[in-house]
């Protein structure tokens, strides 16, 4: 059982990005099906695969975070020592968490306001606070998935793996 909890722990930007893809994908095909035979609509898989896109990218920015592959500038650091670059890295990743948590805490202030008068989806009747949670939600994991990296490559001793440069081989 612990097994495949950590496996779930382990892979869950790629199950969650796999699950919301396949959503998306199935109701926009459902969609064409549907207008291809009747010429109506389904009002409901327009809106599906709208939320599921939007999850699709913000757990997307998880895992790029996760798998350090998330867009940095490092040309510059190109000739500099692994210390040097190491200490611009966790520069660098100190104010994306920080920036991270502040636009978490933005929106997960301005969706909990959204509660309190909730607007409901025109087809499927879900409060839009709760498909827009994903938002703040995601910012908080890419942070934790940021600050993991330092502190399993701080563990296994192998911190020059933030910094390895496009080429010298993967994490």
């Amino acid at each position: 059982r612990r097994g495949m909890l950590r496996k779930l722990y382990d892979n869950l930007e790629e199950y969650l990005c796999f699950l919301f893809s396949a959503v998306m994908v199935l109701c926009l095909i459902l969609q064409v099906g549907i207008r291809t035979l009747t010429g109506d609509a389904l009002a409901w898989t327009e809106e599906l695969s709208r939320d599921c896109f939007i999850w699709t990218v913000y757990v997307a920015m998880c895992f790029a975070t996760k798998r350090l592959t998330q867009v940095r500038i490092t040309a510059q650091f190109l000739r500099a020592s692994v210390r040097t670059r190491l200490i611009f890295r966790f520069i660098a990743d100190a104010i994306c968490i920080a920036f991270n948590f502040f636009v978490a805490w933005v929106c997960f202030s301005s969706i909990a306001e959204t509660f309190d008068f909730p607007e409901i989806s025109a087809t499927l009747g879900i409060v839009k606070g709760y498909v827009e949670m994903v938002i703040p939600v995601c910012f908080v994991l890419a942070s934790w998935r940021c600050i993991e990296a330092w502190v399993v490559n701080w563990r296994r001793g192998t911190l020059e793996n933030l910094v390895k440069n496009a080429g010298e081989g993967d994490l």
